[in-house]
């Protein structure tokens, strides 16, 4: 997993309510078990309108994604959160989410930022013209017009996206403290291996 540090371009300025998983990644694309090509399937019912704003060039490409209240909603399928990386999405903002979503999000390296609709009102407006930045560090999403909107992030989840952490990383981060345990339990329990075991 790539480190998050700064987000940084154009914002999808999108804006629904209570989208949920299906129409993020509809179930026919969930048969397969790769995660390459999945942002073509990324919110395809609305991309059969020609003018839609995913595929549109002003915005084609966007890092940021500024959705609606409940976003994430519906089924746990972790496809949806494939898909958005596919499309190169590394951000969603939006008033709430559902837990599931910003789970597998999370565990998938994109930032889910909560922020009033106040907010996200605003971030919709400033979207149609100039890009968005958000700091992870200092939590903080700014425009160039001086707007500041702080927001609130789990201290775990923000060490890991720092630092690229996914699952497996923070298991290979502890390896010295796993193979010390190792060590000590073959010395303890050396029948566990098999050593001195013999064969009946």
């Amino acid at each position: 997993m790539n480190p998050v540090t700064t987000i940084e371009g154009k914002a999808y300025p999108f804006g629904q309510k209570n989208i949920d998983t299906d129409v993020i990644i509809p179930a026919h694309w969930l048969k397969t078990i790769s995660r390459a090509g999945l942002g073509r399937g990324a919110f395809e019912a609305l991309r059969q309108d020609p003018d839609n704003l995913f595929d549109s060039a002003e915005y084609k490409g966007s890092p940021i994604l500024i959705a609606g209240d409940n976003f994430g909603c519906g089924s746990s399928r972790e496809h949806a959160a494939w898909a958005l990386n596919d499309m190169g999405i590394t951000a969603v903002i939006a008033p709430s989410f559902s837990d599931i979503f910003s789970g597998n999000a999370f565990k998938n390296g994109i930032l889910t930022v909560v922020l009033p609709q106040e907010a996200i009102d605003r971030l919709m407006e400033v979207a149609k013209t100039d890009p968005i930045h958000i700091d992870l560090e200092s939590q903080t999403v700014t425009t160039p017009f001086q707007d500041r909107f702080e927001f609130a992030v789990d201290p775990f989840r923000k060490h890991c996206l720092l630092n690229g952490l996914d699952e497996v990383g923070l298991t290979m981060a502890m390896d010295a403290k796993i193979s010390t345990y190792e060590d000590k339990a073959a010395k303890a329990w050396p029948w566990l291996s098999g050593e001195g075991v013999k064969a009946a």
